[in-house]
């Protein structure tokens, strides 16, 4: 569990290149320039774990370019004590990201060994989200409403009970379609309950999968 300051020096030039690409929010950079990535892959990708690029972390999962986790984490507008709902947990660096922003994090994880492994994880480096075992697509019934919804995989479709879950002036980050590119959209759930709709570009995630979790 070495931090050292040649992983710091190389977080610092991580950040710099996210900021380059145009990520302007400074608690996003700051929660970056943070969190030790190096801890959260395996140890043979350690000397790549600032490239901002995705890497493998089992069960056909991936641990997200910095660079879209910064996108999806500045789209969110979070504030301290903001409620996120985190829709595929993944290595939990994405709900690590919005813990530091000083979010209240919510995760789902249906992939059994990986729901496992980072819910220990998270917990033996310090960090506070709630993680849990199921169908994200479900969301978290008993702990709603929620501020924010960030789903971190491809969408091919919303499923209604992210957005009844979703506060009124809320709003949900995602990856939105089927093919091997998506839409990144931020869905901003108006008073009366309309719903607004703005697209951030194109982006590449592992696809959301339905119905039953995985063990």
């Amino acid at each position: 569990m070495v931090d050292s300051y040649k992983h710091k020096g190389m977080r610092q030039k991580l950040v710099n290149s996210i900021r380059s690409k145009g990520i302007s929010d400074e608690g996003v950079l700051s929660a970056i320039n943070k969190i030790p990535r190096h801890l959260f892959l395996d140890s043979s990708f350690l000397e790549f774990a600032y490239n901002d690029k995705p890497f493998p972390i089992g069960s056909g999962q991936t641990i997200s370019q910095p660079y879209t986790v910064a996108v999806q984490s500045e789209l969110l507008k979070i504030k301290k004590g903001t409620k996120v709902l985190e829709i595929g947990t993944g290595s939990g660096y994405q709900a690590c990201v919005l813990e530091e922003m000083g979010a209240k994090v919510f995760s789902v994880e249906r992939q059994k060994k990986l729901f496992v492994k980072t819910r220990d994880f998270l917990k033996k480096i310090g960090y506070q989200a709630k993680v849990f075992y199921g169908d994200g697509n479900k969301g978290l019934k008993a702990f709603a409403p929620f501020d924010r919804i960030v789903i971190t995989a491809a969408a091919p479709e919303i499923a209604e009970a992210l957005l009844d879950q979703l506060k009124p002036g809320g709003i949900m980050v995602v990856p939105f379609g089927s093919g091997r590119i998506q839409s990144m959209i931020r869905i901003t759930k108006q008073a009366d309950g309309e719903i607004i709709k703005e697209y951030f570009g194109d982006f590449s995630f592992v696809p959301l999968l339905k119905d039953k979790a995985n063990d």
